[in-house]
Order: structure tokens, then C-alpha cells, then sequence
């Protein structure tokens, strides 16, 4: 606007009206107004979609339309000039409707006077150039990392940047004038209010959040609000929030760690203690039984035994989890191992489950304790038994595993070196997530009283850490559970996979990666650079929709998350076939259910990688499906 007119339009079908607020015009001053006038609801929607104009003024009484009508239709098609609604006397709801519906001020026709109207066009005019200024300086901040909004206190959006897209999987032109409530929710609405008191009493708040997308997708942020000027009249909320949420859940797992350290480390004093004192109850009981050989010691004294014994396990089993008990270690074939548990299964689990055993060939030795090892086998297939209690399938399976540095990256626990992952898989009634983060515990059992110690799976990971190893688990309420138990591999430098040392190269094939988590694109990205690959990036379904039509003619290969916010990996695949029927796209998933895997073999992948994956596993895909 600057110094050129300003152009007014004015929507009236009362001629009367104009020439009176013509006459008012010429009164102006200052303001350097040029006014224009249509009489009809139909001319002034046309002469509202040409965008030539600076301000309207729009009457409520229009005969075949009203001016809220058209005021509502006028922002909905993306007009952002100031619309000012001119109502008659009394008109009080209007008024209030108008203002809810965007208006930038209202004026009663029977107070309407020259200097009235040239206030408000001043006002509306002054506020524009505001919102305005506040969108050029935020816009500089669309290459900020940071997702960054401007709401007014009614909690309605009035800028949205490109992180913010990102994070909440909204798209600008959807997020603005909504409300937040409506993009996403936050779990303690009494924090929000507090927080909200302390930004108008201090201007600023900063503080963590947690939140729920549209999506169903649960995030962490860490927020920072500054109270900014609007206008004169009104004032905006600056808020910055930084997605936290990869480190909040790494610094649970230091949390669950520590806290599984310092209840072994409690459970260790305890043990030593009942070992003191159960030793000389079970030795006193047997020497008894040699002794008395009445009738009532020979009924009682073997109760005494048995339970002394009992005890004497248990402490065994906290033992087992705090320090992982040492045994005798040999060079074991884990094979060998896994044929005996199936043996043990099928003559003592129900008919009713299926058992499917699958190891694979030149399958490398491991160094540890049979007996032990036997012990996590077996206490994991007993927990997928009781897990099935109508019957299902039980599967266990053994194969050679290299964790590189790209998959030590993505996993806490894992080192880069040589594995051997069995993975113990039932199709039962699967774990819910808060018992999830609890099920190596000790004594934390979610089974009917008598029925179970909750020392099981803790003394499963003690066996695997004592032996350098570590455990991930997959679990869905419904659809079964995974647990992986990864062993190191003895290193044999005559074994032939050991020489396999070449990984398949790419010749600068552009490689499209879509996932919503930040880490996987990012170190994906860098590993396929590494190996002679190009690489862009999208974090949902629909940005990449768009890359993949930029540079269609590039692109040979697309991977893609299955579980992502605003275009899910199954919708993704689908437009992106119907863009190129020929596409060749490897779906990624961390769950990767049968269902899951089925539905996308339907639409014609070429492959399906799941997390996480190693950059071996990464490159060999590739190379297989840009070869096929």
C-alpha cells in the first residue's frame, strides 16, 4: 500500500448510501482514498476474486445475499484485505458474528459519520500492515528447524512456518486462521492455563509439553511464548516449540537403565541376605530328614526342603538379572540349542500352538553358558504360551546379524560388531505400552497370583548382558510379540561371510527417502551418499508426493515409512503409482506385520525393509530392486 491510494470498495445496494459515503470520501484529508461501487451480491463476489482492492466496506443487507454471507465467502477463497461490515442500528449479534467470522470492524449506518469512517479505514488499514509485517519477519524464520507459530488469544493461527508443517503434519495454508485444538491436543489443559497466566503477567512462558497431533502421533516439545503487540487494539502470542522428543525417549531409556541398575542393585543386597539365611534352614532341614523318621517330621520336613529350595531359586533368578551369573563358557552352535527347545515344546505345550523353527545356514557361533542360554530360550517360549492361551504360532528363528554404525546409531543398547539374533515371535495377545517399559523388572508380573515371580524376563536380560548382548521387543495389543535377543558372534577369520567385506555401490542413482522421523531420514541419507548414491528427503507423505513430481525423471528408487502423519506410507504408494505405474518403491516399517507387509506387496513394492536396518541390508535392497 505505501503511498499509493488507497482503494475502497464499497458493497451497497442502496445508491442513496454511496453517494452519502462518496460525499464523506471527499471529506478525507489525509487518507487518499480512491472508492469504487458495486450494487449487487453477485458483482461484488467478482470484484472481490479480481484482489484489486486495498479495503471493502460491505453492507449486512444485500437482497439476494447478506454482507456476513459474502464476508465469510470472501476469506474462505483466500481474500486477506480488510473487510468492514456496515449494519443498521441494534444489530448487535451481527456485529459479534461478523467479527467471529473475520470482519476487521463493524459500523452502525445510523451513527455513520466522515470521521468515523476514516478512523476505522485507518484502523483496518494500520492492522493489515501489521499482520503483514509480523508475516514478512516470520517468514525469514521458515528456515528455522524450530517449529514457529503466530496465535491470537482466541488460540486462532496467524502464521505457520515450514518446521511447524513438519512437526504437526499441517500444511500452512490448513493450519491458518484454525484453532490449535484443532491440529493438535495437550495432555494437561491445567498447565496450559497456567501457563498462560504467567505469559500476561510476565510477557514470556517457556516450558515442556506434551502433545498429541491430529494424527494420533504423541509428541514432546519444548515451548517458548512471548506476548507480541498486534495492533492497538489486540495482542498475538509468539510461540517457538523444538521437537524434543527423541531425546526425552533416550533419556528414558538412561532412566529405565539406571533404574533396573539400582533395583539390582537393591535386589543383590537382598539376595545375599536370604541366601544367609535359607543356606542354614535347607542344610538344617535335610540333615533332620536323616535323622527323625516319625511320622509327622516325614510329612513336614520335605514341605520345609521343598520350600527352602524355592526360595533358594528365586534368589538364584535375582542373581541372574543383577549380575548375570557367570557359567562355563564354551563356542556354542545356537542351532543345536534351538532344535532341543522345539523338542521341549512339542511334547509339553498345548496341540493347539504351532511351532515353526528357522536357523539359517553357516549360522556362527556364539561364547556362552548352554544351560543359561537354554534358560532365556525357554523362559521366552513359556511367556509366548501364555500369551496364546486359545492356541496361535510360536516362532523361533536364528540368523547371522552385523550391526554397523548406522544401526548403532538408531539403537541404544547395539554395538557395531557381529551378532547372532534369535527372535522368539508368538501371535498373541501382545503387550500394551505401559506394560511394555516395565516387563524386565523384577517381580513385576502382570499374571494371576501364584501363576508367576516376575523374575523371568528379568533374568533373561541378565543372562544377555552378562554375555554382551541385548534385547529389543516389538509388541502390538492384538497382533502378537518379537523379542529379538541379540548374542555377539564369535569372530572367524577362515569363515567365508567374514570376507564379504564389499557392499554393493550405486552408480549416483537419486534415491527419494520419506519418513517423519528426522534421525532415520537423516543417517539413511548419509549412508547411501557414502556408497556413491544421491539422496533427497521428505517427511511426509505429501511433500513427497511433490518432490517425486519435480524430479520424477531422477528418481529410481523410493523408500517409505508405512506409519506417517498426513499421508500414511499405504496412501503414499498408491499416488505415487498413479503418478508412475512403474515406480520402484521399498516400503519401511518397524512393525512389520504380515498385514501391513501384504497390503503393500497388493500395490506393488518391490521390496520391505524393517527397523531398524543395517546399511548392508539398506544397499543389498537397492541393489536387487533397481536390478529387477
Amino acid at each position: 500500500m505505501n503511498n499509493s491510494p488507497i482503494k475502497v470498495l464499497l458493497v451497497d445496494d442502496d445508491e442513496d448510501d454511496y453517494i452519502l459515503t462518496r460525499d464523506w470520501f471527499d471529506e478525507f484529508q489525509v487518507t487518499g482514498s480512491e472508492l469504487e461501487w458495486v450494487s449487487s451480491y453477485a458483482k461484488a463476489r467478482e470484484a472481490i476474486a479480481q484482489n484489486r482492492h486495498d479495503i471493502y466496506l460491505v453492507d449486512y443487507r444485500l437482497g439476494e445475499g447478506d454482507g456476513l454471507e459474502l464476508l465469510s465467502e470472501a476469506i474462505a477463497n483466500g481474500s486477506t484485505a480488510p473487510i468492514i461490515l456496515l449494519t443498521g442500528k441494534g444489530d448487535r449479534e451481527i456485529d459479534i458474528e461478523a467479527m467471529k467470522a473475520g470482519a476487521a470492524d463493524y459500523l452502525e449506518k445510523s451513527q455513520l459519520s466522515s470521521p468515523l469512517l476514516e478512523r476505522s479505514i485507518r484502523y483496518a488499514i494500520e492492522r493489515k500492515q501489521t499482520e503483514q509485517k509480523i508475516r514478512e519477519q516470520a517468514a525469514l524464520l521458515d528456515v528455522a528447524t524450530d517449529a514457529i507459530y503466530v496465535r491470537d488469544l482466541d488460540n486462532k493461527i496467524l502464521f505457520w512456518n515450514k518446521a511447524a508443517e513438519r512437526l504437526y503434519g499441517c500444511r500452512k495454508e490448513e493450519a491458518i486462521g484454525k484453532r490449535i485444538q484443532d491440529i493438535w491436543q495437550t495432555k494437561h489443559a491445567l498447565q496450559l492455563q497456567e501457563a498462560l497466566n504467567i505469559l500476561m503477567k510476565n510477557g514470556s512462558w517457556e516450558g515442556e509439553l506434551h502433545q498429541t497431533t491430529k494424527y494420533d502421533k504423541e509428541i514432546i516439545v519444548e515451548s517458548r511464548w512471548t506476548l507480541v503487540p498486534f495492533d492497538k487494539k489486540s495482542q498475538s502470542i509468539l510461540v517457538v516449540n523444538t521437537d524434543i522428543t527423541q531425546k526425552k525417549q533416550l533419556e528414558a531409556q538412561f532412566l529405565r537403565a539406571q533404574r533396573l541398575e539400582s533395583i539390582g542393585t537393591l535386589a543383590s543386597g537382598i539376595a545375599h541376605d536370604l541366601n544367609n539365611v535359607l543356606a542354614p534352614i535347607l542344610m538344617t532341614a535335610q540333615l533332620l530328614e536323616t535323622q527323625l523318621h516319625d511320622a509327622r517330621s516325614k510329612r513336614l520336613l520335605p514341605i520345609l526342603v521343598t520350600n527352602a529350595k524355592r526360595g533358594a531359586n528365586l534368589v538364584k533368578q535375582v542373581l541372574s538379572f543383577t549380575r548375570g551369573v557367570e557359567g562355563d563358557r564354551t563356542i556354542l552352535q545356537l542351532k543345536h540349542l534351538i532344535l532341543e527347545i522345539r523338542q521341549v515344546i512339542k511334547e509339553t505345550f498345548p496341540k493347539s500352538i504351532e511351532v515353526d523353527c528357522e536357523t539359517s545356514r553357516n549360522l556362527w557361533t556364539v561364547s556362552g553358558d548352554a544351560t543359561q542360554l537354554h534358560q532365556v530360550l525357554m523362559n521366552l517360549c513359556v511367556n509366548a504360551r501364555d500369551a496364546m492361551p486359545n492356541g496361535g504360532i510360536l516362532t523361533i528363528s536364528a540368523e547371522n546379524f552385523i550391526v554397523d554404525e548406522h544401526y548403532a546409531k538408531m539403537h541404544l543398547d547395539a554395538k557395531i560388531g557381529s551378532y547372532i539374533v534369535v527372535i522368539v515371535a508368538d501371535t498373541g495377545i501382545g503387550i500394551t505400552h505401559e506394560v511394555l517399559d516395565r516387563i524386565f523388572e523384577p517381580f513385576f508380573t502382570t499374571k494371576e497370583l501364584g501363576k508367576g515371580t516376575g523374575l523371568g524376563l528379568s533374568t533373561v536380560l541378565g543372562i544377555v548382558k552378562s554375555h554382551g548382548g541385548f534385547i529389543n521387543v516389538y509388541s502390538e495389543v492384538g497382533k502378537g510379540s518379537k523379542f529379538q535377543v541379540y548374542l555377539p558372534a564369535q569372530e572367524t577369520t577362515e569363515s567365508p561371510e567374514e570376507k564379504e567385506l564389499e557392499l554393493p555401490h550405486g552408480s549416483g542413482e537419486l534415491v527419494l527417502i520419506i519418513d517423519d522421523e528426522p534421525s532415520i531420514r537423516e543417517i539413511t541419507k548419509t549412508s547411501l551418499e557414502a556408497y556413491n548414491y544421491k539422496a533427497i528427503t521428505a517427511s511426509d507423505g505429501i511433500e513427497a508426493i511433490a518432490l517425486y513430481a519435480e524430479y520424477r525423471d531422477k528418481i529410481s528408487i523410493v523408500l517409505t515409512d508405512m506409519l506417517m502423519p498426513s499421508m500414511d506410507g499405504i496412501t503414499t504408494i498408491r499416488t505415487l503409482h498413479k503418478i508412475n505405474p512403474n515406480v520402484k518403491i521399498i516400503a519401511i516399517s518397524g512393525l512389520a506385520t504380515s498385514d501391513k507387509m501384504n497390503a503393500a506387496y497388493d500395490l506393488g513394492i518391490k521390496a520391505f525393509l524393517s527397523k531398524p536396518y543395517t546399511a548392508k541390508q539398506l544397499l543389498e535392497t537397492i541393489n536387487t530392486v533397481k536390478n529387477s
